[in-house]
């Protein structure tokens, strides 16, 4: 039985009549820039997370860099970011005019953690983006102490909680993305800048649409990068589904576990106190590229997302740190992602085991 890499089809199929209804009153209502589906969909997604402003956005890069402005990051500013991570994550930095410091992540949880971070704030250190890699929670409040304000990018993570409250909203601002294979997926790009902080929220308005308020007086040299009312509407039929895609989640990884994936591969481990709503189910394997030509072969969706690590990146080069980043070099050379979806059967658990035992390339380290 092949088992796809992702499954974004089977859990929208039911809201399809909604959703074409949804889009069908936007367009006869002729509004598509700032109307009422952003509005309404901005106050949901905020009440669901519990923060108290969500801006939407362009996609989830435009939203890292509106929110680093809007925290005062500019030239001559240092902002700490995992290399272990999608390269947007660093890509926003340098338009700001700061300059990225790439710190390490504990290989176990592909995070970072407040001793990686410490390793690489200096005097000047504006920020700190703290990846929820995967759909695991970082440390935010760990991080936080160390006395830099933290900005969770939160892509990967909608959905996942710990004992500290929801993935976005942790920290002083956070960034997410629409992308339709997220865990809340949009049907083309968007994001949205997620915060408590009125004045950060305010500014993030500004930047989004050309740094004004009122279409006239222009404050700020700003973005032109907005969630359209198409999108915000489809996201609104979705959004009340959320935590049931989530929970499916976190049963297909329970799946694996009972399973018996962990007696073949490293699974992924979640932090302390923390419910992930795994965006990718990644192992580890010292035969990483073994494993995944074997479940290729198998008809098994996989794949390493981050073999070059970000500042390995010929962009990114500049800013390699000297002495190297032990734990994100080992993150890259084992990682795999498997199939994970929010309607992950424990069949198709099983025969993604199956397929991992077959392969016969014995225990990880």
């Amino acid at each position: 039985m092949p088992v796809p890499l992702f499954d974004t089809r089977t859990p929208v199929e039911p809201l399809i009549d909604a959703i074409q209804a949804k889009v069908g009153e936007v367009i006869r209502a002729s509004q598509f820039i700032l109307g009422p589906e952003l509005k309404a969909f901005e106050a949901e997604l905020a009440d669901y997370l519990g923060a108290r402003h969500a801006i939407g956005v362009g996609n989830g890069t435009d939203a890292i860099t509106l929110a680093l402005r809007a925290m005062g990051v500019g030239p001559g500013d240092e902002v700490v970011v995992p290399s272990f991570t999608f390269y947007a994550s660093a890509e926003a930095i340098p338009s700001t005019g700061a300059r990225p410091v790439f710190c390490d992540v504990d290989p176990a949880t592909f995070c970072v953690t407040a001793d990686t971070v410490r390793a690489a704030i200096t005097p000047r250190t504006k920020a700190v983006i703290v990846v929820h890699l995967f759909g695991n929670v970082a440390p935010v409040a760990e991080i936080e102490a160390l006395g830099v304000p933290v900005l969770e990018d939160a892509a990967q993570a909608i959905g996942s909680k710990s004992s500290a409250g929801r993935a976005g909203a942790l920290g002083t601002v956070a960034t997410l993305s629409f992308f339709p294979s997220k865990n809340l997926g949009a049907f083309g790009d968007g994001g949205a800048v997620i915060t408590s902080d009125d004045a950060v929220a305010d500014r993030v308005r500004m930047l989004r649409f050309h740094g004004s308020r009122d279409k006239t007086t222009f404050e700020l040299v700003g973005h032109n990068s907005r969630l359209d009312e198409l999108q915000a509407a489809i996201l609104r039929v979705q959004l009340p589904h959320l935590e049931q895609w989530a929970d499916g989640r976190r049963a297909g990884a329970e799946h694996y576990r009972a399973a018996g994936l962990g007696e073949l591969v490293d699974l992924p481990q979640p932090i302390d106190d923390c419910e992930p709503a795994w965006h990718l189910y990644v192992v580890a394997h010292d035969r990483a590229d073994d494993l995944a030509a074997a479940l290729k072969a198998a008809g098994i969706g996989q794949k390493a997302y981050y073999r070059v690590p970000t500042h390995e990146q010929p962009a990114m080069r500049e800013y390699a740190p000297a002495n190297g980043l032990p734990g994100t070099a080992e993150a890259a050379r084992r990682h795999l992602a498997i199939p994970m979806s929010a309607v992950l059967s424990r069949e198709q658990a099983d025969e993604v085991v199956a397929a991992v035992r077959d392969a016969g390339l014995g225990r990880p380290h």
